[in-house]
């Protein structure tokens, strides 16, 4: 058995489901495939918006962005189906009503429950029109609602799974299911809490749901489908003479993941490592190339790596009574990073001051300083891009790392990490 991952990119359009299609035919005479599907192209935003304006009491707003997602997503299926069309239409409508009762209340809880009851709905849409999409082609399969075998924690946007109940539902309803119908599809990134509430697992955490099915269900392997070759040294669209990857070790890519590269997510690694089920990336666009293989084997001999985060936050924090950060103060302050979802891309520390990079986000940004400031003197920069140098060397670090205006620059043996305005 065999887990794939259809990213957003790989199914983003007709064109693209078709080709992902395709591969799957290529893989389905020889192999069980369980298949994670994202969201389709932007719809993730898309949806987020449709959630924050609903949030703000921008009712009109936010039906009208959903008509025109749902409007989206039935052009697809015109484009794609003539069998399967009205049993695809069909489902597709019973899902939209999930969303559009919500949509037509007024909120009265906090705004990370309904961001994921609204957004996991990206991720259904995408895989229906996959399952019906595979039917039209001789490719019978079986749609699987992941919100029924993937139980989390009510840790709306940052749920954590419940590994025992999941691993139960993955031997009781999926295990046979494959073994009898050979084909799932099923959908990245959401599950429910036992009172089937719709969860999320963060963002880009489809790759993460791959993993947990491989990992639960013992899989031969893990397959992550991208528009790149395979992992590469550098994000190929701001650096054009980024090298392919062809092996690397589960630690390096943890760390990769961690400072911010955006092949992996960062919780993907662990489940998968624990079993030794190898990771395979890759493309969607040429299943003949050979992609990265990530396993236990180490890789001694990488090229530089480099990892840009655009629009980042630096966050400033000042003890009022000049008292040393550490202790109590520095405990505060990682639970408030927690409980606003915020994850620290660099800390650097004084005797009195503490200064944390994030991603950029006015919301979270305001909560964490609402909750901090009544301990600390607080400010923040924005407009700050954290660039990360692994295995750097002289030439790759006068080459790579930003000219402008650096704020703050940290290295170490392996690794150089500089934030800098743009």
């Amino acid at each position: 058995m065999k887990i794939f991952k259809f990213g957003g990119a790989s199914v983003q359009d007709a064109m693209n489901l078709r080709n992902a299609t395709n591969i799957v035919k290529t893989f389905a005479p020889d192999d069980d495939l369980v298949i994670v599907i994202s969201a389709i192209g932007k719809t993730t935003n898309a949806l987020e918006k449709v959630s924050l304006d609903f949030f703000e009491n921008r009712q009109k707003e936010a039906l009208r962005l959903f008509q025109d997602l749902k409007d989206f997503h039935l052009e697809i299926v015109k484009q794609l189906l003539e069998i399967e069309k009205e049993n695809c239409e069909s489902q597709l409508r019973d899902l939209f009503t999930e969303v559009e009762w919500l949509l037509h209340d007024q909120p009265v809880r906090e705004y990370n429950y309904y961001y994921d009851q609204i957004v996991c709905l990206g991720e259904l849409l995408s895989s229906t029109i996959f399952s019906f999409t595979l039917k039209e082609n001789g490719l019978e399969n079986a749609w699987i609602d992941v919100r029924d075998i993937i139980r989390t924690s009510n840790n709306y946007r940052e749920a954590i799974i419940d590994w025992e109940f999941t691993g139960g539902k993955m031997q009781e309803t999926i295990l046979p299911l494959v073994q009898k119908e050979h084909i799932i599809v099923t959908q990245g990134f959401i599950g429910a809490t036992d009172d089937n509430e719709s969860t999320t697992l963060g963002r880009e955490g489809s790759d993460f749901t791959a993993a947990i099915f491989g990992n639960l269900l013992e899989t031969e392997s893990v397959t992550i489908w991208k528009d790149v070759d395979g992992v590469m040294s550098a994000d190929p669209k701001i650096y054009p003479e980024a090298q392919s990857i062809r092996h690397l070790d589960y630690e390096e890519v943890i760390e990769m993941a961690f400072y911010g590269a955006q092949v992996i997510h960062p919780k993907t690694i662990k489940p998968l490592q624990n079993k030794n089920i190898p990771l395979l990336v890759k493309c969607f666009k040429n299943v003949e190339l050979e992609g990265t293989v990530i396993n236990g084997e180490k890789n001694n001999v990488l090229p530089p790596l480099i990892i840009v985060k655009r629009d980042q936050a630096l966050v400033t924090l000042k003890t009022k009574d000049f008292a040393f950060i550490g202790g109590k103060p520095l405990e505060a302050i990682y639970e408030a990073l927690h409980h606003n979802l915020l994850k620290a891309n660099l800390i650097s520390i004084g005797a009195i001051t503490i200064q944390i990079c994030v991603d950029n986000d006015a919301l979270k940004l305001e909560n964490l300083k609402n909750e901090l400031e009544t301990q600390f003197e607080f400010s923040h920069e924005e407009k700050l891009e954290l660039t990360t140098l692994r295995h750097y060397t002289v030439d790759a670090a006068q080459m790579y790392l930003p000219k402008s205006e650096q704020v703050i620059s940290q290295k170490d043996p392996k690794t150089i990490q500089v934030i800098s305005k743009f």
